[in-house]
């Protein structure tokens, strides 16, 4: 395959049960600014150019064809949103007063990171890594 036949990572979609809700979230534990707004979709800016999209889950499915299902109440999605941070501390604190839920408290990893885990409103995973490698 051709370096110009594969694919770079663009945006990445999570499905949401209530898009508001989402939104405030994401904007409170990581400041994040829309740089789409629709009545059903609102995509986030990362500092590095992409992009988090936040989709309305009925609305997620017109385009797939099977609408996600909602993970049940203290249950988790199969996916993380891995995000490097500056300062871990602070980005722990920030994250749990929007509403997060801890997963896992910050410790390090087999892979040389020290990483806390949080979930979202919806039972996606997020993963805030203190590596001094990602960035925030």
């Amino acid at each position: 395959m051709s370096n110009d036949a594969r694919p770079n990572l663009l945006l990445v979609i999570l499905a949401v049960a209530d898009l508001d809700r989402a939104v405030r979230f994401y904007r409170a534990a990581f400041g994040w600014s829309a740089t789409v707004e629709v009545p059903v979709y609102v995509q986030l800016a990362l500092p590095d150019g992409r992009g988090i999209g936040l989709y309305e889950r009925e609305s997620f499915g017109v385009n797939t064809g099977v609408v996600p299902q909602l993970p049940a109440e203290g249950q988790i999605g199969g996916a993380e949103l891995y995000l490097g941070v500056a300062d871990l501390d602070v980005a722990c604190t920030r994250i749990l007063a929007a509403g997060g839920r801890a997963l896992s408290a910050a410790a390090p990893r087999l892979w040389g990171d020290t990483v806390a885990y949080f979930a979202d409103p919806d039972g996606h995973v997020i993963a805030l890594a203190d590596s001094g490698e990602h960035g925030e």
